[in-house]
């Protein structure tokens, strides 16, 4: 994975005024949470606060980052957790990150690529991506930039499912029967059939 620096500023004050003062000055709350946990168990915290402007390489992107975060010195590595934005607007309301140790695995969201001339696509029909991101659990070292997915044995009419995907080292959590991509009849395929079984 590549990664990616940010700079943020320790945050003091946590209630909604103080937030709505940090927006107004174009800049995002978020929150760090630490791979050490505090005596109820509990994942320790840090509130801090970075710029709309430092924040845009890492969201408005296709791929994923390791996050060098440095916050008034300290550098701590993360993965993105959560993003909030505004319903209206977009903008961006909030993030959470979390701290990556190197012996306990993290999940994420990883982009899916299909690679390969479909089968299906050859004889008339249109492939389509149906999930485009996969979420993994795993160790961060491990996780890759992209799922990559080979379509060329993909018939018309066919799907690759999230229970027919195996990759070394990663485990899969979404729900083994959501279809990932699919070679779609068109109505020319169609045809075609009708043709050919005359």
């Amino acid at each position: 994975m590549k990664s990616i620096q940010i700079q943020g500023s320790a945050r003091t004050e946590t209630g909604k005024k103080a937030t709505r003062d940090l927006r107004r000055n174009d800049s995002v709350p978020c929150v760090l949470y630490g791979s050490q946990k505090d005596e109820n168990g509990k994942q320790i915290a840090t509130h801090f606060s970075v710029t709309v402007d430092g924040l845009r390489k890492l969201v408005y992107t296709p791929h994923i980052y390791v996050v060098d975060l440095n916050i008034d010195g300290k550098i701590v590595n993360a993965v993105m957790k959560d993003i909030q934005f505004h319903p209206v607007t977009d903008a961006i309301l909030h993030v959470d990150f979390y701290q990556i140790d190197e012996n306990n695995p993290i999940v994420m969201e990883v982009p899916v690529q299909l690679e390969g001339l479909a089968e299906g696509v050859k004889a008339g029909g249109k492939l389509v991506l149906q999930m485009r991101k996969l979420k993994v659990k795993a160790l961060y070292n491990v996780i890759p930039e992209r799922m990559v997915i080979n379509v060329s044995s993909l018939g018309l009419g066919k799907t690759i499912k999230v229970g027919e995907l195996s990759y070394e080292g990663l485990e899969i959590q979404n729900a083994k029967d959501a279809v990932v991509c699919a070679v779609k009849l068109t109505r020319a395929a169609r045809g075609a059939q009708a043709a050919a079984g005359k």
